[in-house]
């Protein structure tokens, strides 16, 4: 009987946002596929949960992936989890999944935590329709990517590093000193922050709190 692969949302900050289904689910595989072992292991010891991990990221070869596949058409059960939130949103996972389909496995969604689900509940603006563009690029089309974020129609949603943000917010700022923004910085951990305002004001705002400028943050920019 083919096996399982369950695609599993886990915290993105506080350890308490994880669904009683996820642990249910993590308990009965038989092994869980993970972006990176050390941080699951860890995440795993906070559950008491005693399960072996795979290492399972964006750049795992097809061997590898076929490997899992195999297992899976023999009968094992897996999870996969990325390091916070929930896979294929900016995340590892969508390639392990593209394989377990082409295979016919069974891939069953749980659904959790995301960054992108708690900005847009406490956005406070219209949401019905936006555009998530995850990551800007490091480099190479960064000023290509915030022109097509000020000229959507839609609020546009995305991720950004805090070595970058202010970098991010400035560029913005050139683009269209008009764009208003809400900010979401650490969130569902014990210093969440979300600031609202003008690019320019948030942007000023984060200046003059440096030490502010920490964690991952995610950006709506209207």
């Amino acid at each position: 009987m083919t096996g399982t692969l369950f695609i599993v949302a886990t915290p993105i900050g506080n350890l308490s946002d994880i669904t009683l289904r996820a642990i249910e689910t993590l308990r009965s595989v038989d092994a869980v596929l993970c972006e990176d072992t050390r941080v699951t292991s860890k995440l795993l010891k906070h559950y008491e949960l005693q399960k072996s991990t795979l290492s399972c990221h964006e750049h795992t070869e097809e061997k590898k992936l076929l490997q899992i596949v195999e297992r899976l058409k023999q009968g094992e059960n897996f999870a996969f989890v990325s390091d916070a939130g929930t896979p294929g949103l900016s995340d590892p996972g969508n390639r392990l999944v593209a394989f377990a389909v082409l295979a016919d496995i069974p891939v069953i969604p749980l659904p959790g935590a995301s960054a992108l689900g708690a900005i847009v509940s406490v956005a406070g603006i219209d949401m019905r329709e936006f555009v998530f563009l995850g990551f800007p690029p490091h480099k190479k089309g960064r000023e290509t990517f915030f022109k097509k974020v000020v000229s959507s129609e839609y609020p546009v949603v995305y991720y950004e590093s805090p070595h970058r943000v202010l970098k991010n917010l400035e560029l913005l700022e050139s683009f269209a000193p008009e764009t208003k923004v809400v900010l979401g910085r650490e969130l569902t951990k014990i210093f969440e922050e979300v600031v609202r305002g003008t690019v320019g004001e948030v942007k000023t705002y984060f200046i003059e709190h440096g030490e502010k400028v920490k964690g991952e943050f995610v950006i709506i920019a209207y």
